[in-house]
Formats: structure tokens, sequence, C-alpha cells
């Protein structure tokens, strides 16, 4: 069952998704394979995100890879 990813695929973009057992429970990890990027989310991370809005998303593509300039 942990090997099986759901993708999620549009012209732009490419997600991974499936549960993942960790020592510290389950997680849901989400990859970007062309990206080559992951994150593992545990459940509270995960209904957290229920709690945002659709412009909070908007306004996290604006800029998708971070900042231009670097904050130290």
């Amino acid at each position: 069952m942990e090997d099986n990813y759901i993708e999620i695929a549009n012209e732009f973009s490419l997600a991974r998704v499936r549960k993942v057992k960790t020592r510290n429970g389950e997680r849901l990890e989400i990859s970007a394979p062309k990206q080559e990027s992951k994150i593992l989310l545990d459940p509270l991370e995960l209904e957290s995100l229920t709690w945002q809005t659709s412009e909070l998303f908007a306004e996290l593509l604006t800029q998708p890879f971070g900042p231009e300039t670097e904050y130290v």
C-alpha cells in the first residue's frame, strides 16, 4: 500500500501523493518529481491546510520558488 502513489497532473505540474508510516505515525508524502522535492505532513499539518483560503495559495504561487532576494 505504501508504494501506491496517486498522481495529479495538468499542463503545468505533476504531484504524487501517498500515505507512509514513520516511527512517529502516519504521514502524507507529497512529491513533485520535476522539482525533485517532497514533504511529509502529519495529520495536524494536513488539517491546517483546510483552514486556509484559496487566496493564500494564489499568493504562494506568485513566487513558487521563494523570493528572489534572500533574507538573512
